[in-house]
């Protein structure tokens, strides 16, 4: 594996019957920050059928670059697809950060990602940041209960992958002017 290969930001933009949820605005704005430290862009990947026109709304809550993997076969979640589609535009795109929503879909997709793409996920963090000495992504979550944070690098493999707890992080405001590169995905 070649890091320098693996650049931006991603997110994994969760949608439910065709509207993306506030978990995807939370994400994208930290993944603005932490794009920045990187000197990078933040892209959403949004999954579904028929979602195209959430991807303005991406881009206007802070998203340089919407994938949009639309089909049919992907209206609801499942398991399978959803971890095929993820899989297949991160192996085309080398991201070096995935952020996913530590939803009940979330917490399903994660894991079986990390998995088929040989990566490492620290699950529920709370905090995330680029080292400014490594540039890693550290991601802190909380351990042994709740009574000590854990800070996690992953320093082998790309991408870094978190999945973040629902309202931890803050959306930027929207700017209805802002537009994402909006980029099909088969």
């Amino acid at each position: 594996m070649n890091i320098e290969e693996y650049k931006g930001v991603y997110v994994f933009a969760q949608q439910v019957d065709g509207v993306v949820g506030g978990i995807a605005f939370e994400l994208v704005g930290e993944a603005k920050k932490l794009a920045k430290d990187l000197n990078e862009e933040v892209t959403a990947i949004l999954i579904g059928s028929d979602i195209k026109g959430q991807a303005d709304e991406l881009g206007a809550y802070g998203a340089d670059r919407v994938i949009v993997v639309d089909d049919p076969a992907l209206k609801d979640y499942r398991t399978e697809p959803y971890t095929h589609a993820m899989a297949s535009v991160i192996k085309k795109y080398k991201p070096e950060i995935v952020l996913i929503g530590a939803t009940a879909i979330g917490r399903d997709l994660g894991p079986r990602l990390a998995a088929r793409i040989h990566t490492g996920l620290t699950a529920d963090c709370t905090k995330l940041e680029i080292a400014e000495d490594t540039k890693l992504l550290n991601m802190t979550r909380p351990a042994f209960g709740g009574n000590i944070m854990a800070t996690i690098v992953c320093k082998n493999h790309r991408p870094q992958m978190a999945t973040v707890r629902p309202g931890v992080m803050a959306a930027l405001a929207a700017d209805t002017a802002r537009k994402g590169e909006v980029v099909p995905f088969k």
